[in-house]
């Protein structure tokens, strides 16, 4: 149990530098409902 603590709490704080690098939402977790804001130009 300990090690799976340890485990993900090295990657909530990978996750979270990646984010701080990277801006927010450049990984997104499978099976999170979450959209991320996309500007689009319609063309048809």
């Amino acid at each position: 149990m300990m090690a799976t603590n340890d485990r993900e709490k090295a990657l909530e704080t990978a996750l979270a530098q990646i984010d701080k690098n990277y801006g927010k939402g450049s990984v997104m977790r499978l099976g999170d409902n979450v959209r991320a804001p996309l500007e689009v130009i319609p063309t048809g």
